[in-house]
Parts: structure tokens; sequence; C-alpha cells
């Protein structure tokens, strides 16, 4: 059942995101989980390293969403750089 939740939770987290953020991602349904899967993660690490919460608390739910946004933004600089140093063919 674990593996199950990470992966709606991922996905409700990812979707949220990918509300959230301007712009168009052309992220498949895979990719969404994994940006809400590393959103959750990175938080929950770095949350309860710094000791703002603990595991299991709301915080972390909206601390995820804050850090899965952070990386589509991230991702979407990345993205338009590389699409501007693409070299195309004729």
């Amino acid at each position: 059942m674990g593996i199950i939740w990470t992966i709606v939770l991922g996905f409700v987290i990812g979707v949220i995101a990918k509300f959230i953020t301007p712009g168009k991602e052309n992220m498949g349904f895979l990719m969404t989980i994994g940006l809400g899967i590393a959103g959750s993660f990175l938080a929950g690490a770095i949350g309860q390293f710094i000791g703002w919460y603990k595991a299991g608390e709301g915080a972390g739910f909206i601390a995820s969403v804050i850090v899965a946004v952070l990386i589509l933004v991230i991702y979407g600089k990345y993205k338009a750089s590389q699409a501007g140093t693409s070299i195309k063919k004729p």
C-alpha cells in the first residue's frame, strides 16, 4: 500500500505544481508523478533536517508543492536554454 500511496500523492503534488506554474510543460503522466515524488522527497529531507516539521504533518504537503514548483521552474528555464542552443538541420 505504501508505494501506491506514494504514486498517488506524487501525482497530486505534480498536478498542483503544474497548475500553479505559468507556461506549458510537455510532461506526461509519469513525469508528473516523478515531479511530485521528487518535490516531496526534497521537501521532506530539507524540512525534517532543519526541524520545521515531522513526517506526516500538513506542512510537509505544502512544502512538497512549493519544492515541486521550484523544480518545474528550473526545468522550464533549462529546457528554454537548450531550445536556444540547439542546431537545426535544413
